[in-house]
């Protein structure tokens, strides 16, 4: 058949094709969420930044729903250094890195955003510093020389500098940016620390730093960071990602590892949201049954399954935001979450009767 002779002559030239491949001294790992418009032009600005020098270029796409993951398949079929990660169900920027990073067997590697807002002419430099000794080496806005331009609003400015000095405080260094999302650092330091990463959150190089720093003191070893200054731009296309959740998984990345991981950042999150939901529950008590002058039962009945649905839709917001459920599967996940907690809600309004008819505070 012609159309099998011509595949069988194809094949051929594959195998008999001269070694193309030089193994990459640098892998570039770009975690993505709705960048489709971004990241072709991220690659072009990469390769001419390195200028002929060996690298890969790995999308880590968490399914964006604007197809960036099929955008980044078409660059593959025209770019032998083009990887795309797609992943399903799994979410967050901190697990995207790791993904890509394990992803890759190259020496180096370097994180950067892929709504071109980090500055990818500083590259080679980032690179040569860390070839000269440095173990982590940070993209900084915050020197002399940089600058975060037009990149960031007023407000996040002010958040992003109060988190530094939080950050500081915990690393023990006096680093100008330990909140950037654009590093570059040897694989051999991931590889120690990268069982105790935190796959929960946006500050990943905050999270190397801690862990590596204290990994390497424990052997009487030293965690040598260098900086590199740039300008940070502003979005090119898209949408930010910054959220309230973005500073829950920071204040509960920094307690974390406060504890030495004795307490993770979701069982953090998840008890915060508990003691939320026991003022959510005594409000609507107090005001079903003080104000509205509801039966102490049914108020307390009210009571419990507004507690409970507030629970479970801001876990599912915030502590399980990367497997957050929705559409169908929201609704019935909340019905099970009723079914789960049916038991205990019967036993707290049962209790909560009995101990009301022998004092008669609805509060205790």
């Amino acid at each position: 058949m012609p159309g099998a002779d011509v595949s069988v002559v194809q094949l051929e030239a594959y195998r008999n094709a001269p070694e193309a491949w030089t193994p990459p001294q640098l892998a570039v790992i770009v975690p993505s969420y709705n960048e489709r418009d971004n990241v072709a032009l991220l690659y072009d600005k990469v390769s001419t930044a390195l200028n002929g020098m060996p690298f890969e270029f790995i999308v880590v796409d968490d399914n964006s729903p604007d197809g960036t993951a099929d955008v980044v398949k078409q660059m593959a079929r025209e770019h032998q250094n083009v990887r795309c990660i797609h992943r399903i169900g799994r979410r967050g920027l901190s697990s995207a890195v790791v993904e890509g990073i394990s992803a890759s067997a190259a020496p180096y590697f370097a994180v950067i955003d892929a709504d071109l807002q980090h500055d990818e002419a500083i590259l080679p430099q980032m690179l040569e510093k860390a070839l000269a000794g440095d173990h982590i080496v940070v993209g900084t806005r915050y020197t002399a020389e940089g600058s975060v331009g037009e990149g960031l609003s007023k407000t996040r400015e002010a958040g992003s500098k109060l988190a530094t000095r939080l950050s500081s405080l915990l690393t023990g260094k006096s680093l100008s940016d330990p909140m950037s999302g654009f590093f570059l650092m040897r694989r051999s330091v991931f590889d120690e620390v990268a069982p105790s990463l935190s796959s929960e959150g946006f500050k990943i190089l905050l999270d190397i730093i801690v862990s590596a720093g204290r990994a390497r003191a424990r052997r009487g070893k030293e965690l040598r960071i260098g900086e590199v200054p740039y300008t940070f731009r502003p979005r090119h296309a898209g949408e930010s990602k910054m959220s309230p959740l973005v500073v829950v998984q920071f204040l509960g990345l920094i307690v974390s590892k406060l504890t030495g991981g004795l307490l993770p950042t979701s069982f953090l999150m998840f008890g915060l949201v508990g003691g939320f939901g026991v003022i959510v529950h005594m409000g609507t008590l107090w005001l079903a049954h003080e104000r509205a002058g509801l039966d102490f039962v049914w108020a307390q009945t009210l009571a419990v399954v507004v507690a409970m649905t507030f629970n479970y839709i801001v876990n599912n917001e915030l502590t399980y935001a990367n497997k957050k459920l929705k559409g169908w599967h929201f609704w019935t996940g909340l019905l099970t979450f009723y079914a789960v907690c049916s038991i205990g809600a019967l036993a707290n309004i049962s209790v909560a009767s009995w101990i009301y008819q022998f004092d008669g505070q609805f509060y205790v």
